[in-house]
């Protein structure tokens, strides 16, 4: 049974593999096209693929042996999973593996944007400190302000926890409302996406990119934020219309 790996990923995963089947790991430094792609799996049993390959109806339509296609990134809006299973062929990916890891790194960047930690980091490694001022690079509190989650499953909650600890008050808006233990939990309460956007002062987006939600955050509900409303987004860019952003 032939694997083929569309970017080369860590090497403990490659050797379990290599253990029971034949693999082929892509070790380019640049993504493969979509022809490139189809080219290289179209004798192949199994893909593993990234989340920046372009799986379409066309690519899938054009496999001949493939039986499955493992997604290596929690999101899959890369493949057309209708297509997939009119073919007959699996596709997975890997829910639960980064919830810790992307609730730290949106509240690093929450933390990041509202105390200019880049912006200050960079004015010192150039040599522009001379020393302590009043209002050098004042930034935003987090203690006490209002924390919107758009989107309140794992990855949501888990940045609640966080933002507790700093004394945020959490609001959130999910496609449905949480139990209610869960809401004590995070001391959360669940608001509409509208009110949401009007009453945050940080807004974190947590949703998986369907149709239903691109652009969820669109022109009129951008307008409707706080002019100094700061907006994270770890989850997929076509959520938020960048453009009216």
């Amino acid at each position: 049974m032939k694997v083929f790996v569309s970017y080369a990923i860590p090497e403990k995963g490659i050797s379990m593999l290599r253990e029971k089947f034949d693999v082929e790991v892509y070790e380019g430094e640049e993504f493969l096209s979509k022809q490139e792609m189809m080219d290289k799996c179209k004798d192949a049993d199994a893909i593993i693929s990234q989340l920046r390959d372009p799986i379409d109806e066309e690519f899938i339509n054009s496999l001949t042996k493939t039986k499955i296609i493992a997604n290596y990134a929690v999101g899959y809006n890369n493949i057309d999973v209708q297509a997939a299973i009119k073919k007959g062929i699996y596709v997975t990916h890997t829910p639960g593996v980064l919830t810790e890891a992307t609730a730290d790194i949106a509240f690093a960047l929450i933390l990041s944007v509202s105390r200019k930690i880049v912006e200050a980091d960079k004015f010192v490694r150039e040599g522009k400190f001379v020393g302590w001022k009043p209002k050098l690079f004042l930034g935003y509190d987090l203690f006490g302000k209002t924390l919107g989650i758009i989107g309140m499953g794992r990855i949501g909650q888990a940045l609640a926890r966080r933002a507790l600890g700093f004394g945020m008050r959490i609001i959130y808006y999910n496609r449905n409302r949480l139990p209610e233990e869960i809401e004590k939990e995070y001391n959360a309460r669940y608001v509409t996406i509208d009110e949401l956007v009007q009453i945050s002062d940080y807004i974190s987006v947590h949703t998986p990119l369907t149709n239903e939600t691109y652009h969820l955050l669109n022109k009129e509900r951008i307008s409707k934020m706080k002019p100094n409303a700061i907006v994270i987004n770890t989850a997929r860019g076509p959520v938020i219309d960048e453009q009216a952003l």
